[in-house]
């Protein structure tokens, strides 16, 4: 039995608003990026533990500040109230906050795994959002930081250079997701 409500035309639709909404997400990989290069220079000019808890903080920040910084080139900041995917952003929050207590516990062994297993969580993350914004831009993203994080723990880097990778991919990336839905 098919459901004539759901077509291909309404995923659209409801992609189409969330990218709207959000500018595609690209404010929010920007400033989550500048997070993480916040937390980099914090690692190397003050402590790695100190770094943890930058990013830790600096993320529970993202959101309102991609929110106010979108805005402030035009970007209303929300979706409709009956579009479907605005729980899958939700679903996906809370996801990437369940998962972080893993990376810590990781950081208790090697503080330098926290920021690449965060660069895992993230990344994984991501991935959701090319079903959100309709753009296989982030899977791309999603991707790069896997790769980097994977290729950064086999290195056995330190944790102030995983965090500025991980930051200036974000940062690379919301560029490029801004310019490629920008009109």
């Amino acid at each position: 039995m098919e459901n004539k409500d759901l077509n291909a035309d309404s995923l659209s639709e409801a992609q189409k608003d969330m990218g709207v909404g959000y500018g595609y997400g690209s404010i929010g990989v920007f400033v989550s990026g500048s997070v993480w290069l916040v937390s980099s220079l914090t690692a190397y000019f003050y402590s790695f533990q100190q770094a943890v808890w930058v990013l830790m903080i600096g993320g529970v920040f993202i959101f309102p500040l991609a929110t106010l910084m979108g805005k402030l080139i035009g970007i209303k900041g929300q979706h409709s109230k009956n579009n479907p995917l605005g729980k899958l952003a939700m679903e996906g929050t809370i996801w990437m906050i369940m998962c972080i207590p893993l990376a810590y516990g990781l950081s208790l062994n090697n503080i330098g795994w926290f920021f690449q297993g965060m660069m895992m969580i993230v990344g994984g993350r991501y991935l959701t959002f090319a079903s959100l914004y309709g753009t296989r831009l982030y899977w791309m993203l999603g991707g790069a930081l896997g790769l980097a994080a994977y290729s950064l723990f086999t290195m056995k880097v330190e944790a102030d250079i995983s965090s500025l990778v991980g930051g200036l991919i974000e940062i690379l990336f919301s560029f490029i997701i801004y310019s490629s839905h920008k009109k």
